[in-house]
């Protein structure tokens, strides 16, 4: 399982580790990641994604997993939740005409 959010495509990041006397060794800093089922209002179903906790934040700011989606770039989602944008747009386009 690979350490990076399905939404925002944050993955780790690599730094120093700095001692008192200034030794500087390699690490990695992670991204807090969080198993989270979410609701899709459009699809009507839930959906299980691994997700960072700023991504959270970021859906809930948006005002839900489907405005989320519609809104983000198709590069930063996962093939998981770039299949779950197309069939919210797939929806939303039946739905209006």
């Amino acid at each position: 399982m690979s350490r990076r959010c399905e939404l925002t495509a944050k993955g780790p990041q690599v730094g120093h580790k700095v001692s008192h006397s200034n030794i500087k060794t390699k690490r990695r800093f992670l991204p807090n990641l969080c198993n989270v089922t979410m609701i899709s209002d459009v699809l009507g179903r839930s959906v299980r994604l691994r997700v960072s906790t700023n991504a959270l934040k970021s859906v809930d700011h948006r005002g839900g997993l489907d405005a989320y989606l519609l809104k983000a770039k198709a590069t930063d989602l996962s093939p998981r939740a770039l299949e779950l944008k197309r069939q919210i747009e797939k929806k939303t386009l039946a739905a209006a005409s």
